[in-house]
C-alpha cells in the first residue's frame, strides 16, 4: 500500500516519543527500587537466610514496598511512586489500544475508511437492478439523495405542479339552475369517468343541475353495478358543491316530465352548450344526454373549465370505501419489504383483439372467433381489416412475448413484479411467453384472498376499478394500448407528479423483434436501439399535442397540461 508522506511522517514521530517516555519510565523505577533497598536494609538480610516459598518472598517484598509508600517516612518516595504507577497504568492501556487496532487494520483495505460495508440483503438486491445512480432530486424529509436504480427513476418534473384551485369568483353563486341534466354514461369504466367529468364542466357552462348518473349495462362487460356501487357519492356531491348542484334525483315536482333525449355532438366548444343546447334546457326543463364520452373539446377551453374538468375526475370522483379498502390491500402486499412493482395494462383482450382486428400469434380458429364477434357488434364500424398490416403501423395491442421482451431490454430484472392491469389474456398460450421472463405475475385473482375478491368477482366495472387503484400507484405503469384506460391513468399519474409511465414505441418494436426472431439482428443491439427509442417516452413533461382533427390529438385526460398543470415561472 502506497503511503501518504505526511502520514508517513507522522508516524515515525510518534514511535520516537513513545521510545523515550518507556525508557524515562525504566530509569526513574530503578533509582526507585535502590533506594528502597537502602532504606531497607534488613529485608534485603533476611531474604538471603529465611526457607520460605517464592509466594512468601513476594509478600515481603511488598510489604517493604509499602513500607516506602508510607508517608511519614518517605513522603517523596510515596509521590513519586504514585507517578510510577500512573505512568505504568498508561503503558499497560496503551498496549491493548495498539494490539486491537492492528487487529482491524490487517484485514482492511484503504477504501474501508471512506465506505461502510453494505448490508449482505441489501447488495444483493441491488445486484439485481441496472444503472444504480444518485436521483437529481432530494428527499424532502432528511435532504438526503435518494438512491433510485435508473429503471424505476422517475422523469424530472421539479419545474411543474398541479394547479386546480377555482379563484371564489368562479365558484357558483348558487343561483336557481336553469335547468336539470340526466345522464347516462356510456361505455367502459375509464370511458365513463372521463365521460362524467365532461358532463361536470357542460353542467356549470349551462349552469344547470346534475343528476347523479347512470351507468351502462349494455356493454361488452354487462355490469350492472351503477353509480353508488362504485362511486363514493357523497364524496362527488361535496367535492363538488361550490361549482355545480348535483342531486341524487329530479326535484319531486318534475319527476313526471318527459326529459329531452339528446347526444351531445363530440368534440364540442363551450359556445354549442352556452348557445343552442342552453335554450333547449331552459324550454325543456329537463335534458337526458345518452354519450357521454368526448363531448368536449380537448384545447380551446377556459382554464376554470379545464380545472373543474380535473377536479371531477381525480378529485371528485373517487371509488367507494370497500373498492378503495381493497385495492390499497393489493398496493401493500406489491410493495411489502420496500419492493417495487410495474403495472402492465396488457390488453390482449378478447373484445379489444376483435375490435382491432390483431391476431398476431393466434391460431386460425381464435383469429376465426373473432371476426365472428367482430361482424356481431353493430357499432363497430370497421369490419375487414387486415392484422398484419395493422400490427406493423403499431395499432395493435402488444402480445405477452412482445411486452416481456421490451421490459427485458429495457433492463428490468427477472425478479420483478409484474402486476396484470387487464382481464382475461385472449388465447390458448395466456401469459405464458410473459411468465417465462417474469415468474412473478400477479392480478386481482391471484393476489387478493378468495374471501376478499369473491363480492366482485362477476362485476367487471368494478374490478377494472381496483385494477385502476393499483395501476395509479405503481412505481411504473406500462400500456400496450392506448385505450381509455390508459388515457385515464397517465393523465391522473402525470396529475399526481409525473411518475414514470412507458409509452412503448410499437411500431419500432414490433419490425426490431421481427429482425430479431429472423436472426438478423443480436440480442444486445436489440436492447440498445429499444433503450434509444425510450429515452424520452417515460412521461416527462411535455405539452399536449394538438392534431388537425379532435380524433388525431392527444386528449385531455391523457395529459392535463396545459388546463391543470402549470410551470413555475423562470426567474
Amino acid at each position: 500500500m502506497k503511503m501518504i508522506p505526511g502520514n508517513t511522517c507522522q508516524s515515525k514521530t510518534r514511535r520516537r516519543a513513545v521510545d523515550a517516555i518507556e525508557s524515562a519510565e525504566e530509569d526513574v523505577t530503578l533509582t526507585f527500587i535502590n533506594d528502597c533497598t537502602k532504606i531497607l536494609p534488613q529485608n534485603h538480610h533476611h531474604h538471603h537466610h529465611e526457607k520460605s516459598s517464592l509466594g512468601g518472598c513476594t509478600r515481603r517484598r511488598i510489604k517493604s514496598l509499602l513500607r516506602c509508600f508510607r508517608p511519614g517516612r518517605n513522603l517523596s518516595g510515596w509521590i513519586l511512586g504514585a507517578l510510577i504507577l500512573m505512568a505504568v497504568s498508561t503503558i499497560f492501556v496503551k498496549a491493548i489500544l495498539m494490539t486491537s487496532f492492528l487487529r482491524v487494520t490487517v484485514n482492511m483495505s484503504p477504501n474501508d475508511f471512506l465506505h461502510r460495508r453494505s448490508n449482505p440483503l441489501v447488495a444483493s438486491s441491488v445486484l439485481l437492478e441496472t444503472s444504480i445512480e444518485y436521483e437529481g432530486d432530494y428527499d424532502k424529509d432528511n435532504q438526503q439523495a435518494v438512491q433510485t436504480p435508473e429503471v424505476w427513476r422517475n422523469p424530472t418534473s421539479n419545474n411543474y405542479y398541479k394547479c386546480v384551485d377555482r379563484r371564489s369568483n368562479t365558484t357558483r353563486s348558487k343561483p336557481a339552475p336553469n335547468g336539470y341534466i340526466l345522464v347516462r354514461a356510456n361505455g367502459g369504466l375509464n370511458q365513463m369517468k372521463t365521460g362524467i367529468s365532461d358532463m361536470v364542466a357542460i353542467a356549470q357552462l349551462m349552469n344547470a343541475a346534475l343528476v347523479l348518473p347512470s351507468l351502462d349495462h349494455k356493454s361488452f362487460w354487462t355490469d350492472p353495478s351503477d353509480f353508488k356501487d362504485i362511486f363514493d357519492w357523497k364524496h362527488f356531491m361535496n367535492a363538488l358543491e361550490d361549482d355545480i348542484q348535483v342531486l341524487e334525483s329530479l326535484p319531486p315536482y318534475l319527476a313526471h316530465v318527459k326529459p329531452l333525449i339528446k347526444a351531445p355532438v363530440s368534440w364540442s366548444k363551450p359556445s354549442y352548450y352556452k348557445g343552442e343546447m342552453l335554450k333547449m334546457l331552459k324550454w325543456h326543463k329537463v335534458i337526458q344526454f345518452t354519450h357521454t364520452d368526448s363531448r368536449l373539446a380537448n384545447n380551446g377551453i377556459p382554464d376554470p373549465i379545464q380545472r373543474l374538468r380535473c377536479h371531477a375526475m381525480y378529485e371528485a370522483l373517487q371509488f367507494s370505501e370497500d373498492i378503495e379498502l381493497l385495492g390499497n390491500k393489493f398496493v401493500s402486499r406489491l410493495k411489502e419489504n420496500g419492493g417495487r412493482y410495474i403495472a402492465l395494462h396488457l390488453r390482449y383482450e378478447k373484445d379489444m383483439l376483435a375490435f382491432t382486428g390483431c391476431n398476431h400469434n393466434l391460431t386460425r380458429k381464435e383469429a376465426e372467433e373473432l371476426r365472428k364477434l367482430r361482424h356481431k357488434v353493430r357499432h363497430w364500424k370497421e369490419k375487414r381489416i387486415n392484422g398484419t398490416e395493422r400490427r406493423l403501423q403499431g395499432r395493435c395491442p402488444m402480445t405477452p412475448r412482445e411486452a416481456a421482451v421490451l421490459l427485458e431490454a429495457l433492463g428490468y430484472p427477472s425478479t420483478t413484479k409484474i402486476y396484470i392491469v387487464a382481464g382475461e389474456i385472449y388465447g390458448q398460450h395466456g401469459l405464458n411467453a410473459l411468465r417465462e421472463k417474469y415468474p412473478n405475475v400477479y392480478y386481482h385473482s391471484n393476489i387478493a384472498l378468495e374471501e376478499e375478491i369473491q363480492p366482485f368477482s362477476q362485476l367487471q366495472n368494478q374490478l377494472a376499478a381496483l385494477d385502476y387503484i393499483v395501476a395509479l400507484k405503481s412505481d411504473v405503469f406500462v400500456y400496450t394500448y392506448d385505450g381509455n384506460m390508459a388515457k385515464a391513468v397517465r393523465g391522473h399519474r402525470i396529475y399526481e407528479g409525473y411518475r414514470k409511465t412507458i409509452d412503448p414505441d410499437k411500431q419500432n418494436i414490433v419490425r426490431l423483434i421481427d429482425e430479431m426472431d429472423k436472426g438478423n439482428l443480436p440480442w444486445e443491439e436489440f436492447s440498445s436501439k429499444v433503450r434509444c427509442l425510450h429515452e424520452k417516452r417515460i412521461g416527462a413533461p411535455h405539452s399536449r399535442l394538438v392534431g388537425d382533427s379532435p380524433k388525431l390529438e392527444e386528449s385531455f385526460y391523457a395529459n392535463p397540461f396545459p388546463g391543470c398543470i402549470c410551470q413555475k415561472s423562470r426567474r
